[in-house]
């Protein structure tokens, strides 16, 4: 082989090398794809027909909804079956009208919505025998609480927190690992353990715009509810943020490189954005997994927010979320002071 040739086929095997050698790289070529096709996969897989919860405010309905197989009917007063469609626990509200006619409560925007008035009024059709129908109208809610939006925000709040927490700690802490500072500070009087709480402290500190940012968009646009208590909330939200900001100071305990911190936090971080519920719920995955994701740090925040936010739910209602939120931080803190590389 010529001299030429044979330079350009080792300058193309250096290549492979370092694209071998950088587990960033590996990880977004790889592995992301992978995962995110399985997890999008799992939750979108083939499965009977999802049953629908709605709600009837007279016995009569109730008994003519009945015969619906892919509805679960729920005979409320008109009061409480508004309030469960306004919090989401229902998707449908059918009321009687004037001279026999039903009126169909719901959300247009839901796609939950629209079937269940679809298969109620089939339902409803049924039992009269079709040969006579039933005249219908619909009354479209846009609710606060009950639509897509109103499910996305407090998500979004969660995966901000966490993805500000982990990103900006970790790859600071490289970032000084990799220039010999956190050697001189050891140097010094400095206590370590002081080191690790001044980035959870500072982190806390930039909470407020944070929150406020995705929080103040979601009320001003679209007019998203907080229905708790804004201590209970932001309760929640420093909760939320000492925990991720551990779980980045233990990413990052003994990485040397940026690479290495930009794969690690990535594959800590890539169930949760996938499982833990941010845009799409997370009851959409197999019932043997669901106790797994519910331990996940990310769905036990976003949960708590939800139940905040949207239903009004104190600190009390959110204790086990609480309590899986506190364990995950105790855990992770002590071992990343235990496991730190300072040199």
């Amino acid at each position: 082989m010529p001299f030429t040739e044979r330079v350009l086929a080792q300058l193309t095997l250096v290549r492979f090398r370092e694209f071998i050698r950088e587990p960033e790289a590996l990880f977004w070529v790889f592995v992301f794809p992978i995962l995110l096709a399985a997890g999008l996969g799992i939750a979108f897989r083939n499965r009977p027909p999802e049953v629908l919860n709605i709600a009837a405010t007279t016995p009569e309905l109730a008994r003519s909804l009945a015969g619906e197989k892919l509805l679960r009917v729920d005979q409320l007063p008109q009061a409480e079956a508004e309030e469960a469609l306004r919090v989401g626990k229902v998707a449908l509200v059918a009321g009687p009208g004037t001279n026999g006619a039903v009126i169909y409560a719901y959300d247009p925007t839901n796609p939950e919505g629209r079937t269940a008035r679809m298969l109620a009024d089939g339902a409803v059709e049924r039992a009269a025998g079709r040969a006579d129908p039933v005249a219908s109208t619909d009354r479209l809610l846009d609710q606060p609480g009950s639509r897509y939006i109103d499910f996305l925000i407090p998500g979004l709040v969660g995966m901000n927190l966490m993805g500000s927490a982990m990103w900006g700690i970790g790859f600071t802490i490289v970032d000084a690992r990799r220039k010999k500072l956190i050697k001189r500070m050891v140097a010094t009087p400095m206590p370590r353990h002081y080191y690790l709480l001044s980035f959870i402290l500072s982190r806390l500190c930039l909470l407020v715009v944070e929150v406020g940012v995705v929080l103040g968009f979601g009320a001003l646009v679209f007019h998203v509810p907080v229905r708790g208590p804004f201590t209970g909330l932001a309760v929640l939200c420093v909760l939320g943020s000492m925990l991720f900001c551990s779980l980045g100071l233990l990413t990052a305990s003994r990485v040397q490189t940026i690479e290495a911190a930009s794969g690690l936090m990535n594959a800590v971080m890539m169930p949760m954005w996938i499982c833990s519920g941010v845009f799409f719920s997370a009851q959409r995955f197999p019932d043997a997994v669901q106790p797994l994701i519910k331990a996940l740090p990310l769905t036990a925040v976003i949960d708590a927010l939800r139940a905040s936010m949207l239903q009004g739910a104190g600190l009390a209602q959110v204790a086990p979320q609480i309590a899986v939120m506190g364990a995950w931080l105790v855990v992770c803190f002590g071992l990343a002071l235990k496991l730190f590389r300072w040199r």
